[in-house]
């Protein structure tokens, strides 16, 4: 059954009419179509750019591929159609094409040194094997594999990168020759320089970006997912390893307070941003509209770059093309401008996934 959709286009800010025929978009009448929304605002579906459907509360892997798809549809019922799982410890390629879920790029299991990530979330391996396991990781995604670039080190009592320059750059040369994007886990200064001068696709958090590593983004076009959602929870990380590791603490504190004005120097320098919550572990499924109002309000990008970061430029940027010609029919629609209000992301009045209407 074809769907129609009129209303004010986002990103192009015309009053048209979308045709909906299977999967696809149309600008040509369909005969017989059934319109579902006849006026308000319509954005290209949502991206959570940062997501582990793959993880369960507490920080576990899942065990069941039911488990994934309870999850997802949380983030799929707050419209977000489109996700980016930056690591899973559980592969599930056949949730990629499942009509009622949003589409997935992933990446395959974390890549991280032994004893310094989450337990039993990654493939933790010495600098020598790193190369070799970046390949296969790349083999269990569809386009993305994710370095864990620090942790703490419980010796030094503080973060500390993972690996030398020598081992990060063998790490990244792989992905990419495995036709796969690298994503890093950073939260430490030295860590997120070694992986940017090494040449990742994407900084993950980027709590300890300098002014000078920021206009290296930019340059290299490196993205970042800041997840204010995620960095949030520092004070609490900061409270539980305080008597044991005050100095880890005070610098989890330090990097929590400081990072509104880095990811506002890195909008101001034109670093691509996209939205991403975290979700999965100790962050809720479904907050993509908090993290958007968190770009805004906290780190000063207008609500438009926000939109664009969580919807258009977001799709593009993974391969899920938007509201064009015989691009996907993956739609949010709202009943008031959100570049007025951006708080009405919170509530789509209508959402249609793959061409079917979910609300």
């Amino acid at each position: 059954m074809a769907l129609h959709v009129r209303g004010v286009v986002l990103p192009d800010d015309e009053v048209r009419d979308l045709w909906l025929v299977g999967d696809r978009v149309t600008f040509t009448p369909v005969p017989g179509a059934v319109t579902v929304a006849d006026r308000g605002f319509v954005l290209p579906g949502l991206v959570d750019a940062h997501c582990h459907p793959g993880i369960a509360p507490g920080s576990v892997p899942i065990t069941s591929l039911d488990q994934a798809r309870e999850l997802a549809r949380i983030d799929r019922d707050a419209g977000v159609l489109a996700i980016r799982d930056a690591g899973s410890p559980f592969a599930y390629p056949e949730l990629e094409d499942e009509p009622d879920l949003p589409r997935l790029a992933r990446a395959g299991r974390h890549v991280a040194p032994p004893r310094r990530y989450l337990r039993g979330i990654a493939v933790e391996v010495e600098p020598a094997e790193v190369p070799a396991a970046v390949t296969e990781q790349a083999r269990a995604g569809n386009g993305w594999v994710k370095l864990v670039g620090d942790w703490i080190d419980r010796e030094v009592g503080d973060l500390a990168p993972s690996w030398d320059a020598e081992t990060v750059a063998a790490a990244v040369a792989a992905a990419h020759a495995a036709g796969a994007r690298a994503a890093v886990h950073t939260f430490s200064e030295v860590g997120v320089e070694l992986m940017v001068r090494a040449g990742v696709d994407s900084v993950e958090h980027g709590t300890g970006l300098s002014p000078d590593l920021v206009d290296e983004m930019a340059r290299r076009g490196t993205a970042l997912v800041p997840t204010m959602i995620n960095i949030a929870t520092f004070g609490d990380i900061a409270e539980r390893a305080a008597a044991k590791f005050p100095g880890y603490a005070k610098h989890m504190l330090a990097l929590r307070d400081n990072f509104p004005a880095v990811v506002g120097a890195a909008y101001e320098a034109g670093v691509p941003i996209y939205v991403g919550t975290d979700a999965g572990g100790g962050i809720d499924h479904g907050l993509a509209a908090e993290e958007m109002l968190l770009l805004h309000e906290r780190a000063g990008m207008s609500p438009v770059d926000v939109l664009a970061a969580a919807s258009w430029r977001a799709r593009d940027w993974l391969g899920f093309p938007g509201l064009v010609e015989g691009g996907l029919a993956d739609l949010v629609v709202y009943p008031t401008d959100p570049r007025t209000d951006l708080r009405v992301v919170r509530a789509p009045e209508r959402i249609v996934l793959r061409g079917r209407l979910l609300r």
